[in-house]
């Protein structure tokens, strides 16, 4: 992914960057690779046959790909390879929530108790491989098909209000629903992606982080995903709870800030470990999924963080 062990070499021994260029752009390379391991494990994971009922067993979210927070309870909702999980407020562990147990790939919370999702369907149910936009209306405990049922499988599912943009891995393609997913377009995608923001004040304005050798960045558009333009080196995983509060996380689990939506980022802290999902909320709160299932949450903007639950 790089021009060579020399250039590797080289980049380590550079100086920190001044204070308008952020300390992650040295951690790019890094980032990314850590990041498309994860991608790169998640594609050739499937669920294999045996007993898929939920039993003592159940190893709990281990492999997550998503969070939300259901705003009729504050219950963190953790999507995951083998299902969705729920932990309630206070409590330290999660379960699961009904006994499906679908590759949640992507994953939104749009309202209380209203969810969307995307990904792979438990191997017992009789649908296509590709479940297109998926929605449930019961905190997750069934899921309806929306749109684009057998056509798309979204590893990046983002909401903001009726506006939904969903990155298409399987098509390498971006699309945008202004109709809460019922009908979608096609926009320019900037790079393959690996996650994108929408600014909490404007749905239309987003940021994006592409995580290919040659298009590797983050990316803004100020028109719903129609145009691009680069914005700079930073790749990680991102969340936008507050127009001067973007935040995003490298594959090292380094948190960063930005004022300026993104176009230079202050360090923040460390979440302790390779991250699987970030979300943000309103209120200040973030909440980052380790590779190992564990959930970590910080109150002060990423700077200190505590364990909100373990598998």
């Amino acid at each position: 992914m790089t021009s060579g062990k020399k250039a590797k070499a080289r980049r380590r021994q550079q100086a920190p960057p001044p204070t308008t260029r952020s300390p992650l752009m040295e951690r790019g390379i890094f980032g990314l690779a850590a990041v498309a391991i994860v991608i790169l494990g998640v594609a050739l994971w499937r669920v294999t046959g045996g007993d898929q009922t939920t039993s003592a067993a159940d190893a709990g979210p281990v492999h997550v790909h998503g969070l939300g927070i259901n705003p009729a309870d504050g219950a963190l909702f953790i999507a995951t390879h083998t299902g969705l999980y729920r932990s309630g407020e206070g409590d330290s562990k999660s379960i699961r929530v009904g006994d499906s147990r679908q590759d949640t790939m992507g994953f939104s919370v749009v309202g209380a108790d209203r969810f969307l999702g995307s990904g792979h369907p438990d191997l017992r149910q009789d649908l296509p491989p590709l479940l297109g936009l998926i929605e449930s209306t019961n905190e997750g405990r069934s899921w309806e098909p929306i749109s684009l049922l057998g056509e798309a499988d979204f590893h990046v599912l983002r909401s903001a209000d009726d506006r939904v943009y969903g990155y298409d891995s399987s098509n390498d393609r971006l699309m945008v629903s202004g109709d809460a997913g019922r009908t979608w377009e096609e926009v320019e995608r900037p790079a393959p992606l690996l996650d994108l923001a929408a600014d909490p004040d404007d749905n239309m304005h987003v940021v994006a982080a592409g995580a290919s050798d040659s298009d590797q960045g983050l990316y803004e558009s100020g028109n719903g995903g129609r145009s691009w333009k680069r914005i700079g080196d930073p790749i990680g995983l991102l969340a936008w709870p507050a127009r001067d509060r973007l935040f995003l996380v490298d594959g090292a689990g380094s948190v960063f800030m930005s004022d300026d939506n993104g176009k230079s980022f202050e360090p923040r802290g460390e979440i302790g470990g390779q991250p699987a999902a970030l979300l943000g909320q309103e209120a200040g709160e973030l909440f980052a999924a380790l590779h190992d299932g564990t959930i970590k949450r910080s109150t002060d903007g990423g700077a200190t963080w505590t364990v909100r639950s373990t598998p």
